[in-house]
């Protein structure tokens, strides 16, 4: 190790690299999870979010990429509820670091109203826990299982999934 200073430019060159993403995680007033069936992934469901682009915090991204994908404006207070982290895998060759922010609870009239980007859903469902299981790879549905105990607890989830 060098006690030498690295001008930025050559320091980024050192360090992990990484994309961000920011979702929401809403559920119904029987506090049933509310997720989005992605087109590119008929199997995947996953909360309104998506990558952040360049200068947005992770909260400014929860916010748009909900808008957009969903058509709801959310006006609520950033309130953190799970933290997730994947190292490079076969698919990606970067870490992954997401932000999972609670977007409370949506009422029949809000459900209602949600009007799906179609070029990246292809449907909302509201599904008991037990339900969603069935539905979902153990992975997702743990990191599911993990943010719903964290709003339960008022605590702030953290998932690893190491390089693999």
């Amino acid at each position: 190790m060098t006690s030498t200073w690295l001008p930025p430019e050559q320091y980024i060159e050192t360090i992990a690299r990484a994309s961000s993403y920011a979702c929401l995680f809403f559920t119904d007033a029987r506090d049933r999870p509310v997720q989005l069936r992605a087109v590119y992934n008929e199997g995947q469901w996953q909360w309104p979010g998506g990558n952040m682009d360049p200068g947005e915090t992770p909260w400014e991204c929860a916010v748009r990429e909900c808008r957009e994908e969903t058509g709801m404006v959310f006006a609520g207070a950033p309130v953190l509820r799970g933290v997730t982290f994947g190292g490079p895998d076969g698919e990606w060759p970067a870490n992954k670091i997401g932000f999972v922010f609670d977007g409370g609870t949506l009422t029949d009239d809000q459900l209602d109203a949600i009007v799906l980007d179609p070029s990246e859903h292809s449907e909302f469902r509201v599904h008991t826990l037990e339900e969603w299981r069935r539905l979902m790879t153990p992975e997702a549905f743990a990191r599911l299982g993990a943010v719903a105990e964290a709003r339960r607890t008022g605590t702030v989830a953290y998932l690893e999934h190491p390089a693999g």
